[in-house]
């Protein structure tokens, strides 16, 4: 579990579709999961100077390889008792959306992302949602498209500086509006005040 708060910028050393090196300061441990451009990833190596961690054959299809090379948004997974600063999040990827502007403010800069219809349900006004494993919060939607606002120190303390118009993405949803949709959508299934309760104190 993450919280989507970038802990540090890593750079690519290698990837063979399977195998991603990262040079990196932070010390994980064999078989820990740390959050690589939002997606949760296991460490297989350690080096001086970084780690490996791999990818699945499941994470290879869903992911945007092109983008794990040069630097990546890294953030190792929390422990019981740290300070949740952005919003829960598991590191595992619902979809690929793709950004189609970019508007500098007077405070900052908004990112208009175009997203799958198949996920527009699990988005909502105001609501949270991880965007390269950044927790954020979404301004606005207008038919399939969000807009995000960072302000000027999560410019500087991730990538998203160097984002350019047409890059894809990896997005996740709330895990909230997940579970809700489960619920509501499987067979013979309502959701209870009692349970709808329940959600909202774990969460």
């Amino acid at each position: 579990m993450f919280n989507g708060l970038i802990r540090e910028i890593g750079v690519v050393r290698s990837f063979d579709g399977k195998n991603l090196s990262i040079k990196a300061t932070h010390k994980p441990n064999l078989g820990d999961s740390i959050a690589v451009n939002g997606a949760c990833l296991s460490v297989t190596k350690i080096d001086k100077d970084g780690f490996v961690v791999e990818l699945s054959s499941e994470s290879a299809n869903i992911l945007a390889l092109e983008n794990y090379k040069n630097r990546v948004h890294i953030e190792p997974a929390m422990k019981i008792g740290d300070r949740i600063d952005g919003h829960l999040i598991q590191g595992h990827i619902d979809a690929i959306g793709v950004i189609r502007d970019i508007k500098r403010l007077a405070s900052g800069v908004d990112f208009i992302i175009e997203l799958p219809n198949e996920i527009l349900h699990l988005i909502a006004k105001k609501g949270a949602i991880a965007v390269e494993g950044v927790s954020l919060t979404i301004n606005d939607i207008n038919s399939n498209l969000m807009r995000l606002t960072l302000i000027p120190i999560s410019m500087k303390d991730t990538l998203f500086g160097e984002f350019q118009i047409g890059r894809r993405v990896h997005i996740e949803s709330d895990i909230l509006a997940r579970y809700i949709d489960r619920i509501l959508n499987s067979k013979n299934q309502t959701l209870t005040w009692q349970q709808a309760d329940f959600y909202a104190s774990i969460y």
